[in-house]
């Protein structure tokens, strides 16, 4: 029982005081890639903690067989033992049901939020197709809008769009900047994270964690691709190119430059930029890659107790 619980305890301990902790931290802003990789952590973290949690409680009632020998019946023996839980057959019942509930919630709903972003896409495309031209100088699609606005439309053919208004209203460093911002989102896949972060967010609606990633993870993928635009455009020629499209809306499915993140991002560019160094970094690949193994550690730790019984035939080289 031990393993179950510290696992559960885990999970609740990263998604509330470490949730909380990384929202009021500061350093992701000075260095938004690793800022998504902390946030898609701590969300892996507690939802494999959880499933993890559900498989020890159920691990008990597998059927592993002992019908090898008789250092197999002892070594299937002492694993059951180790992951024995009080309650029996039913706590056991409900750590299968909490596993295997939680990891058909997030694929339906992967699924879903997949095959409905992939309908808005598909009809984006179809609409560019129709009403849109290719813009001489950049490949990006143009389509006549009043409103300044530059988008991109995530996919295998991606594509950047921009309407008539963004034009005539951006120069030409301020078009190459908002460009650039645009295909690091196609490079990057950021779709791919905030369509994760949406499908768990879809998934657990009344767990505050994963309405926090979300939120700080669509904040951060654009001020990754900010960071991108950067190395061929000056911050300041950036800035003022975010301030021009900041009232501008995006389809759903696509990215903007604009958006509600603008002022954020526009006093980001306005200071010294100051990234975490070597240092700073390594520490928080490695809290991140700590994150995710702990559990896998604590949820292996009493098979690995049972190889290395003396009678069990699973054991480790001297």
């Amino acid at each position: 029982m031990t393993a179950p619980l510290i696992l559960l305890g885990y999970a609740l301990l990263i998604g509330t005081l470490g949730a909380r902790g990384l929202q009021r931290a500061k350093w992701p802003d000075r260095s938004p890639g690793l800022g998504i990789l902390a946030w898609q952590a701590v969300t892996i973290t507690v939802v494999l903690s959880v499933m993890l949690a559900g498989t020890a409680l159920a691990l008990p009632t597998l059927p592993i067989t002992t019908d090898l020998a008789d250092l197999l019946r002892a070594c299937a023996l002492a694993l059951k033992a180790h992951y024995a839980t009080p309650g029996g057959v039913a706590v056991a019942t409900a750590g299968a049901v909490l596993a295997a509930g939680v990891a058909a919630r997030i694929g339906y709903c992967l699924a879903a939020g997949w095959a409905m972003t992939r309908s808005h896409r598909r009809q984006q495309r179809e609409a560019l197709e129709l009403l849109g031209h290719r813009h001489a100088g950049s490949g990006a699609v143009v389509v006549q809008h009043s409103t300044a606005a530059a988008y991109c439309v995530p996919g295998r053919r991606g594509q950047v769009v921009l309407t008539t208004a963004a034009l005539t209203t951006l120069d030409d460093a301020e078009m190459a900047a908002v460009l650039a911002h645009e295909r690091a989102h196609l490079r990057g896949r950021h779709d791919l994270i905030l369509a994760s972060a949406a499908a768990l967010m879809a998934a657990f609606p009344f767990i505050p964690t994963f309405r926090t990633a979300h939120a700080q993870l669509a904040r951060l993928v654009e001020m990754h691709a900010d960071d991108h635009a950067l190395g061929s455009s000056d911050r300041r020629v950036l800035a003022t190119a975010l301030v021009a499209l900041s009232g501008a809306a995006h389809p759903a499915g696509a990215l903007g430059a604009g958006g509600e993140s603008v002022l954020a991002r526009v006093q980001r560019l306005a200071a010294p930029l100051r990234p975490l160094g070597r240092g700073g970094s390594a520490v928080v690949l490695l809290v991140a890659a700590g994150l995710v193994v702990l559990p896998l550690t604590v949820a292996a730790a009493p098979a690995v107790a049972s190889a290395a019984l003396d009678y069990c035939p699973v054991g480790f080289p001297a």
